[in-house]
């Protein structure tokens, strides 16, 4: 067996003549010899002034036996079995509910938002109606942030457990199989929802249960099992609770708060959505070559400025800004796509690291030091919406963003007028550069000058900053012991995925949720 690399034009896909060509070459041996060649990486190269698409080949000798390919286990019937409570229906919930039914253990899932079909209406009210549901929206409900998401699927938590876990069980619901092979899969927020529903109907095929609209107010111990009460009245009890709550649960934090219970501050980055035309994007990348035959380009940008990290975050290409608001009188922005990603917009989050620490004038709070400076950012943005003459007259411009001309925001200078844009609820013309934190705003407005340096072209005043991007990660962490991946200080809870502070994007939630699941019956074999 040996891997290789062959590259090709784009719009050209390899045959099977073509690898077994090149196989034959790298194994040294006539073609009819030639036995099985796997696809394992597809990939855009659009380095040193050329594009090309690259395919990593795994190529074997006939008769050769190829005992490398991954195959899922199967799923139990866990009807009469032990259960285990997992509160959140995100990634992480759901990839932990799969590996308990793989392990013979039923999964409970408290999910405190509706089921996918129901959750659509809500998260179009917040941009039809200016009206969110605090427990419906696009944070919450079943499957997470992630549903309506581009689906990004590329992580760099390869180590933490197999992706390939993650990646066949997407195909085995209903993803495209190609991103078993591209180097930046991604499903779509048009596709998600099916696919999503469908783990659900599988989880409950096998005994497992959901409950939608019951958000966990309560988690006490009695008698070596914890009860967790709900929103809706009805009580669960299990030896062993799993909290993928995302990052977006404050409530949950706050309940650790007031029974003591152990918690960390913890840094994350906050910034703007930078939206661009998607074909000045590709001009960039693909330098005016093949435009009609790739797709949607993408970009990642970093820089240090000021001793801090500034970086591109869930870039979308293809893409639409939705709300992403919680609750009321905050003002929340992320990126969606669908999976043809054929929108005229490409954005981005742009954002700034802030660790505890950096904004001492919130040290007075805590371990909730940089969540309620989180909180902070956010009322302010909305507020500057609705103290402005220029907010437009239909409901869902309550959640309308204050924005301004990347070039305007480098120079400090409002803008006296804005491109078109894909946030549906609407762009407001304000000092985005004052309303964000000075120590935010600065670092920022150097970045961009940065990133032209190496993406010729992104600095333009045909770019359009919004606010804000808060929701990157969470500013809290629920410390667990990093053997049994319980609570420090907690048997038989483990925290897990983004709201834990363990993880994030879709991937890595949904590899912490594994890994809580497997910990748990390691766990129960050790004692």
């Amino acid at each position: 067996m040996k891997e290789f690399e062959i590259s090709v034009k784009p719009g050209t896909v390899p045959d099977g003549g073509m690898i077994r060509k090149s196989a034959a070459s790298v194994l040294c041996v006539p073609e009819q010899m030639v036995g099985e060649c796997e696809v394992l990486r597809r990939s855009i190269d659009a380095r040193k002034g050329s594009v090309c698409i690259r395919y990593r080949i795994r190529a074997f000798v006939s008769g050769e036996v190829n005992d490398m390919k991954y195959t899922l286990p199967e799923y139990m019937d866990v009807s009469s079995s032990e259960p285990v409570i997992i509160i959140g229906g995100g990634p992480a919930g759901m990839f932990a509910a799969l590996r308990l039914l793989q392990e013979g253990m039923k999964p409970v899932i408290l999910e405190r938002g509706k089921d996918v079909h129901s959750r659509k209406f809500d998260v179009a009210a917040i941009s039809k109606e200016g009206r969110v549901d605090p427990d419906s929206n696009y944070c919450f409900g079943e499957g997470g942030a992630g549903t309506f998401s581009d689906g990004k699927l590329y992580t760099r938590s390869n180590k933490r457990g197999d992706i390939r876990e993650v990646l066949y069980q997407l195909v085995k619901f209903g993803a495209d199989p190609s991103i078993l092979i591209d180097a930046h899969p991604h499903i779509g927020s048009d596709r998600l929802p099916s696919i999503v529903e469908n783990i659900r109907l599988e989880i409950c095929r096998c005994g497992g249960e959901y409950h939608f609209s019951s958000r966990v107010v309560s988690l006490e111990r009695d008698h070596g099992r914890w009860v967790a009460e709900t929103s809706s009245g009805s009580s669960f009890s299990a030896k062993n609770v799993i909290l993928a709550t995302g990052h977006s649960a404050r409530d949950i934090y706050e309940m650790f708060r007031s029974r003591n219970w152990a918690l960390e501050p913890k840094g994350f980055a906050i910034g703007v959505r930078a939206e661009h035309p998607q074909s000045l994007i590709d001009m960039i990348q693909y330098r005016g070559k093949y435009r009609n035959i790739l797709p949607a380009a993408e970009y990642s940008l970093v820089a240090q400025i000021d001793g801090g990290g500034v970086f591109s975050f869930c870039m979308c290409p293809g893409g639409i800004l939705v709300p992403s608001s919680t609750s009321d009188g905050e003002t929340v922005l992320n990126g969606m796509s669908n999976s043809m990603r054929n929108s005229r917009w490409a954005n981005s989050g742009i954002v700034v690291t802030v660790n505890p620490g950096d904004v001492p004038e919130y040290d007075k709070y805590g371990v909730f030091s940089l969540l309620e400076f989180q909180k902070k950012v956010e009322r302010v943005a909305f507020s500057a919406v609705s103290v402005s003459r220029n907010v437009l007259s239909r409901p869902g411009s309550r959640f309308a963003a204050p924005s301004q001309r990347m070039t305007d925001f480098v120079n400090g200078r409002c803008s006296s007028s804005l491109p078109a844009t894909s946030y549906s609820p609407g762009a407001v013309s304000l000092p985005l550069h004052e309303i964000l934190p000075r120590t935010v705003s600065s670092r920022l407005r150097k970045a961009f000058r940065e990133f032209d340096k190496k993406m010729k072209g992104y600095y333009t005043e045909e770019a359009l900053l919004l606010g804000v991007e808060s929701r990157t990660s969470s500013p809290v962490r629920i410390p667990r012991n990093p053997d049994t991946l319980e609570h420090v200080n907690l048997q038989g809870i483990y925290p897990c995925g983004e709201g834990a502070g363990y993880s994030g994007g879709i991937v890595s939630s949904a590899i912490d949720g594994i890994r809580a699941a497997a910990a748990i019956k390691n766990n129960l074999q050790r004692r």
